[in-house]
């Protein structure tokens, strides 16, 4: 019963207010994971096992990408790890530290190197992060230098 001369309204969300509301929450999103990832000592660690898988996956890329060998480097004594041609990274306090790499790849009683290769291989080893009881491992696989992480 509606005459001819009326036009039904269309109601929705135009295109612009959408995109204002996924900025808003990407805002929101970029502010509050930082402080609950610090505020959740649980999320902290995993976020160390991730930085530390990413690190590795990194250096391997560089060195196929850049077709020249690149290293993992882990001092247990500091704590730290860095990539070739990158700045140091330190592992929290709370968190202990294991590491296994080849003989050869030992730079005295607590430093040791990943390497890898530009056909993606690497010389092998294992990263291994505790705290409080919870263990993960970051594995490289020597032949094909990929990275996993496994708990």
């Amino acid at each position: 019963m509606s005459s001819a001369g009326s036009l039904a309204v269309a109601r929705g969300f135009t295109l612009v207010e959408l995109l204002v509301v996924l900025a808003v929450m990407a805002a929101v999103l970029a502010i509050a994971v930082p402080v609950v990832g610090t505020a959740v000592p649980g999320l902290a660690f995993k976020s160390s096992v991730r930085d530390v898988a990413t690190a590795l996956r990194a250096s391997r890329s560089e060195a196929i990408v850049g077709n020249r060998e690149t290293a993992f480097v882990l001092d247990l004594a500091t704590r730290a790890y860095v990539v070739t041609g990158r700045e140091p990274r330190r592992l929290r306090d709370d968190i202990d530290i294991a590491f296994v790499t080849a003989r050869s790849e030992m730079l005295g009683e607590t430093a040791g190197v990943i390497r890898f290769f530009p056909d993606g291989s690497s010389t092998g080893g294992r990263v291994t992060l505790t705290r409080a009881e919870r263990s993960y491992h970051v594995d490289v696989d020597w032949l094909t230098g990929r990275v996993a992480i496994w708990h």
